[in-house]
């Protein structure tokens, strides 16, 4: 095939060196697989509007995992996308359960929900979180089926890794970042630092970022204050100080860099849960995709480069591992003694693919260009919240509405971060573990 050199710009930090990406590199093959009620499951590769890829660090096996079902819950365009970043000594386990059970239980969940009437049943939520309104009533009804469902299903799939004895999630295991798209209904659930982004377009036709998840990690005060209200400790290495992280009340482990998580479930006395946040968001004609990543793409891309890089893709097949390629380089460019993280992305494309790009329609960027396109990326992806913001629920953006559930939080948690989500890993005593297991049985 021939090359695909469709941005060579200095995407990352590559200051005026150009570094091209070829077609070749981007190529894979599709995995596809039947799932519940006739959906189809794919966990690599691509279709007209999906696009996969995962790569692997240079700090051991890759803890990330992805997956895609399309005609979800028996439904034809309806469709689930999810990103997992497992960390701990069995975090890629961890990751590849959750992928395969998670899809499963919300199936099952918003299927309960549609039969019986979200009315007639118990709304699975947590003391400290609450259900938003969206204006329009049938739009309302839509995201408060798909926010139970989710709420249960996290659940569920949390219960059912502690009691799963093949899989040591003690003191492992992973974030979740989530979509679900009906129609022109997007509904995104967020556990932990994976982030999800949107692709919109401006009145010049020119490309907007839109992050539609928070980055839930220790420096958000509320989460920090949940930390701490359940005996857990929030505080930053010396070595570190930028870093908050999460530790037992009696012991400097684990050091958990966010609050968020499927499995650890050392820290599940002490503040952190498995419970999503999620959003929602009603979508336009102007609105052109949603990128799923781990923090391997956001520490270091932007969100605008990120859609940026998307949106320069000659082909939407190989839009993913673009994407993906682009940003170990990054790492490599910008921190070479840093060692590279795993890798997952999805992309959901919402309209039908153009009409393939020819190398004359692709446009170079300078340095100086994308430096002017940088300083106007905050106003996109940045966003301070108010304490009268989080009594009333806010808007993305003005012109582009959205709803979040959790609306007191303060950063949207866009940049770097090169963090390790865990510094160590407990040693407890068998007799301690043992204890625990006791309290498990008594429940």
């Amino acid at each position: 095939m021939g090359a695909c050199c469709s941005k060579e710009g200095n995407f990352g930090g590559y200051g005026d060196r150009r570094i091209p990406v070829y077609e070749n590199e981007c190529e894979q093959e599709n995995n596809v697989t039947s799932g519940d009620f006739g959906a189809s499951v794919r966990l690599q590769g691509f279709s007209s509007f999906v696009s996969m890829a995962s790569l692997q660090g240079k700090k051991g096996i890759n803890q990330d995992s992805m997956t895609i079902w399309e005609d979800f819950i028996g439904e034809k365009d309806v469709y689930f996308c999810g990103v997992f970043d497992g960390h701990g000594p069995s975090g890629h386990k961890v990751a590849r359960s959750v992928r395969d059970q998670l899809p499963v239980k919300l199936s099952a969940a918003q299927n309960h929900f549609k039969t019986i009437g979200l009315n007639n049943s118990k709304i699975d939520e947590n003391d400290d979180e609450t259900l938003n309104d969206v204006d329009d009533p049938k739009e309302n009804s839509v995201f408060h089926t798909w926010k139970s469902s989710l709420l249960r299903a996290f659940r569920e799939v949390d219960e059912e890794l502690s009691l799963d004895p093949s899989i040591e999630s003690y003191c492992s295991g992973t974030t979740a970042v989530t979509v679900i798209k009906q129609g022109d209904h997007l509904i995104i659930g967020n556990l932990g630092d994976s982030r999800a982004v949107m692709c919109s377009r401006g009145e010049r036709d020119q490309v907007v970022p839109v992050q539609l998840t928070v980055d839930l990690k220790p420096n958000l005060p509320r989460e920090a204050e949940r930390v701490r209200r359940c005996n857990g400790r929030v505080f930053a290495l010396v070595q570190e100080p930028h870093v908050l992280r999460v530790w037992l009340p009696d012991e400097d482990s684990p050091g958990l860099a966010m609050t968020r998580a499927f499995g650890d479930f050392c820290l599940k006395d002490y503040g952190l849960i498995p419970v999503p946040q999620v959003f929602f968001r009603k979508l336009t004609e102007h609105d052109e995709f949603v990128v799923l990543a781990t923090d391997g793409i956001w520490d270091v891309l932007t969100n605008f480069e990120v859609v940026k890089i998307v949106s320069s893709a000659r082909k939407r097949a190989v839009a993913a591992k673009f994407l993906a390629v682009h940003a170990i380089r990054a790492w490599k460019s910008r921190f070479p003694s840093s060692r590279t993280d795993d890798i997952a992305v999805v992309i959901l494309f919402f309209k039908p693919p153009p009409p393939a790009k020819s190398m004359s329609d692709i446009s170079h960027m300078t340095a100086d260009s994308l430096s002017h396109l940088n300083s106007s990326i905050s106003q996109y992806t940045h966003r301070s919240i108010s304490s009268s913001d989080a009594d009333d629920g806010f808007d993305f953006r003005d012109t582009l509405k959205g709803k979040a559930q959790d609306d007191s939080l303060d950063d949207w948690g866009e940049g770097e971060s090169l963090v390790d989500t865990t510094l160590n890993f407990p040693r407890y005593s068998s007799a301690r573990h043992r204890a625990r297991s006791s309290s498990k049985d008594a429940e």
